[in-house]
């Protein structure tokens, strides 16, 4: 095996632009191969299942509960407003939307972004105030703001801890 066959691109023949792609581009068993990969990776991000594959689900969320509330964040990167939608139903938050591509698939020879429709289900850990709920949505990071209701607040009950050595 030699070195260059270690490097995952190689240089273009015609030109002195570097490829992406390998020499052995056109070994169908690879084509296929990577084919493969990428239908369960579509399969399994259907089911909130995270990748085998590399991609994980998507969008990335992060939730960051407190005594008062639950914040739930959203990076949904060259996405706008208009293009995502929040649901709040028996205390299950969902985010979904969908993604647009800038340009035709026949246009791009290499792409590693996410394109196409998406839904994120989180089932929160207490009751929530449904009528104080916010969401905002600035630089492509979509933040939900959950209070919890009065109900909730009051069967959280916080157990001290004694400093006596067992």
């Amino acid at each position: 095996m030699a070195l260059r066959d270690l490097i995952p691109w190689s240089r273009d023949a015609r030109s002195s632009v570097p490829s992406v792609f390998r020499s052995d581009e056109g070994d169908p068993f690879l084509t296929l191969h990577r084919e493969m990969n990428r239908l369960f990776d579509d399969v399994f991000s259907r089911f909130g299942a995270p990748s085998v594959f590399g991609r994980g689900t998507w969008p990335s969320i992060e939730i960051v509960p407190s005594d008062k509330e639950v914040t739930v964040t959203a990076e949904l990167p060259g996405m706008e407003e208009k293009d995502v939608e929040v649901l709040l139903d028996q205390d299950v938050l969902t985010i979904r939307g969908e993604k647009k591509a800038e340009t035709e698939d026949r246009e791009r020879r290499f792409s590693e972004r996410y394109y196409g429709r998406f839904e994120r289900v989180i089932p929160l850990p207490f009751e929530v105030d449904e009528d104080r709920a916010e969401a905002s949505f600035k630089n492509g990071v979509l933040t939900v703001t959950l209070p919890r209701s009065p109900k909730a607040q009051e069967k959280a009950k916080r157990i001290p801890i004694n400093g006596k050595e067992a």
